[in-house]
């Protein structure tokens, strides 16, 4: 492996830059520890595609490439907890702590500030450490704690520091002394890698919605749960609950069941997207922070008077951002709990008198809200000046309910009308999701998409993947006999508070 040279040339559009360019870096981390260096550039194109340009992957010799790695393991180990805390299930903050060999450099009080400016890239950097000691045999002087890996003697200083030295009067004698490491000082990963079963996979990351930190921690890490929770909890200021989700999301409600780790089991939160506040009960409704930049990506199509049409509008995440761009909305979720959030969120964002709230079944909405309104909107909108869009984000079943727009409206007008813009999310785990997303578009709507864009939204897991597909809803699917596939006729409104008593409608 030391012994050839490769080029790689990797082009990514803007919006998957940011997942594909740190797996990049990690894996040129990685060849380096190997003992192979990775130049790279990293630009943007004129199609705005960013690129990382030209690595080229260099040997070096044997015992330079040997040196590194036998530095970084050393590195790895100076800096790694007690052995003894392998297996550790309840956390024990004071297991952690350890005694270590630093060097350091004795500076006068007066001249600390100049001294630290100069050589702040060779001090020691680690989570809530003092870089900067008592010197115990003289008050006048500090003591600098210095990156044993940078600095072993006073050689390791170059002549810009040097001229420092002289110019400030400073005898440079690198000393060692003890220095104690604890719980507060060791990174989340460094921790959990010490505790969990060496060759196990490590998860420190999760989402955080408010004050909450949303894990999904895998069989494995299960026995260290509550350990797990506790570190996370420490290392993140602001997070008051870490919770785990214990099984996956209910299709019917879109929550999930979820134990708490760590802290307190208030799942009231409040969380700012996009320049929008949402509050909500996070264990009664679905929320995911990751799709942040798809919600702001629908958005940007909007203008001022669209009409939109959100089907499985959740706490409001596409429906109050539309409707802050002066958007009619029509927002509908199944979810109780949901729809009460929605027209919360809606009155907290002061949108209340743009966004009409429903509480029912996302085909029923269709038959009945979309209908009606979809028809005014088609008779008395010009193509011109408004745009119509209807939103379907519910990935597991989204694309099943396309076949409600079948035949929706009777016969075509004469006149020009705007069709409505579908935007439609699924799973897929196909070799070709895009394909394979469009294909079933395609067959829920009994006619082929002759136009239409495809948009990887995010990887779920590593052979899952959510899709967008976005398609003007075709006049020959949209237009037909005034009766739904099962040759029944449609449904009639959803009842209104004063028929059932239910609240199913509410303008907010």
């Amino acid at each position: 492996m030391l012994g050839w040279e490769h080029k790689i040339q990797l082009y990514c559009r803007s919006d998957h830059s940011k997942r594909l360019i740190r797996p990049c870096y990690q894996l040129a981390v990685q060849l380096n520890s190997y003992g192979i260096i990775p130049f790279n550039k990293l630009a943007q194109n004129q199609s705005k595609q960013w690129f990382c340009k030209g690595y080229t992957f260099q040997k070096l010799n044997h015992f330079s490439a040997m040196s590194e790695i036998k530095e970084n393991c050393e590195e790895a180990e100076l800096f790694s907890p007690n052995p003894n805390v392998r297996g550790m299930v309840d956390l024990d903050r004071d297991a952690f702590t350890k005694t270590i060999q630093v060097p350091v450099l004795r500076v006068r009080k007066e001249i600390l500030n100049k001294v630290m400016k100069s050589l702040k890239h060779k001090v020691l950097r680690r989570p809530h450490l003092k870089r900067i000691i008592d010197d115990p045999k003289d008050d006048n002087n500090k003591d600098i704690i210095l990156d044993p890996f940078l600095v072993t003697s006073e050689e390791s200083f170059d002549d810009r520091d040097r001229e420092l030295f002289k110019q400030l009067d400073l005898c440079p004698q690198v000393s060692q002394v003890d220095l104690q490491i604890t719980y507060e000082n060791f990174k989340t990963d460094e921790i959990l890698e010490a505790v969990l079963p060496k060759g196990q996979d490590v998860t420190s990351s999760f989402s955080r919605v408010g004050h909450i930190a949303h894990m999904n921690l895998r069989d494995h890490q299960l026995p260290y749960k509550n350990l797990i929770g506790h570190v996370i909890l420490d290392k993140n200021p602001g997070l008051t609950s870490v919770v785990n989700k214990t099984n996956i999301i209910d299709s019917t409600y879109r929550n999930f069941q979820m134990e708490v780790l760590a802290g307190e089991e208030n799942m009231m939160t409040k969380v700012k997207e996009n320049g929008v506040t949402y509050e909500f009960d996070f264990s009664k409704v679905y929320w995911n922070s990751r799709l942040a930049t798809e919600h702001d990506r629908i958005t940007g199509f909007l203008k001022k008077g669209d009409v939109v049409f959100d089907v499985f509008a959740g706490v409001g995440p596409f429906a109050i951002p539309a409707a802050k761009r002066s958007c009619i909305v029509y927002a509908n979720d199944l979810n109780p709990e949901s729809y009460k959030w929605l027209v919360h969120n809606c009155k907290l964002n002061k949108v209340g008198n743009r966004v009409q709230a429903f509480n029912t079944d996302g085909r029923e909405f269709i038959r009945t809200v979309v209908k009606e309104e979809l028809s005014k909107c088609i008779k008395s909108s010009s193509p011109e000046k408004t745009s119509l869009h209807i939103v379907m984000n519910l990935p597991a079943l989204a694309l099943e309910f396309l076949d409600a727009f079948r035949c929706l409206l009777p016969e075509q007008p004469q006149m020009e009308i705007a069709l409505p813009t579908v935007h439609c999310y699924g799973f897929s785990k196909d070799d070709n999701p895009e394909k394979e997303v469009k294909e079933r578009a395609e067959e829920m709507l009994g006619a082929t998409l002759e136009s239409c864009s495809i948009h990887l939204v995010r990887k779920v897991a590593p052979n899952k993947e959510m899709m967008c597909i976005s398609f003007q809803l075709p006049a020959l699917v949209l237009f037909g006999s005034d009766r739904n596939n099962d040759g029944e006729p449609s449904s009639k409104r959803p009842r209104t508070e004063e028929d059932s008593g239910v609240d199913s409608k509410t303008q907010v």
